[in-house]
């Protein structure tokens, strides 16, 4: 595993619905080598539950399987790949639309991909019926260089801002 990255982990379970909140906890520790903020985390920990209840859910059904999940770390980013060899998603596309479900009798609202979406910076999922599927989803954690250098830019468009309307003023006069 060594490689390219700053540190990896793997972790396998089976699917069952009580290996979902360790999934989730598991990777939120191993995220916070990265000193994420609370909400930066919890951004994690939702999109690897919803990933996770995917694979258990959609991916075996009423079946046993193994949940895999591999993450990844490199400088200010985590890579997170969460996959099943379970029955596969014929059209990730219509998958991936809100509120589409597959599961309505069991209460599902459809919005597993679309909730991973939007708490991660990228998200790629693929999917062979039958063979299985795997969903890749990347967090950037805002450091404080990152944050320091937003307040400056802010600081500049506030300048900037302040500039415009005063020359705006002068032209109106």
């Amino acid at each position: 595993m060594v490689g390219i990255y700053d540190n990896e982990m793997k972790l396998e379970f089976i699917s069952k619905s009580s290996n979902e909140a360790f999934a989730r906890i598991a990777v939120a520790a191993f995220a916070s080598q990265l000193d994420p903020t609370i909400e930066e985390l919890a951004d994690i920990k939702t999109a690897v539950s919803e990933a996770v209840t995917n694979c258990i859910i959609h991916g075996y059904e009423d079946t046993m399987g193994i949940v895999k999940i591999e993450c990844k770390l490199k400088d200010n980013w985590i890579e997170i790949q969460i996959s099943d060899s379970g029955k596969g998603i014929e059209d990730i596309e219509l998958a991936k639309k809100p509120l589409y479900t597959t599961k309505a009798n069991l209460e599902r609202s459809g919005m597993g991909f679309t909730i991973i979406e939007s708490f991660m910076d990228e998200m790629k999922v693929e999917s062979v019926p039958d063979i299985g599927t795997k969903i890749t989803m990347k967090k950037y954690i805002a450091t404080e260089k990152n944050e320091e250098d937003n307040s400056i830019i802010n600081k500049h468009n506030e300048l900037d801002k302040k500039s415009n309307e005063q020359s705006e003023i002068k032209e109106g006069i």
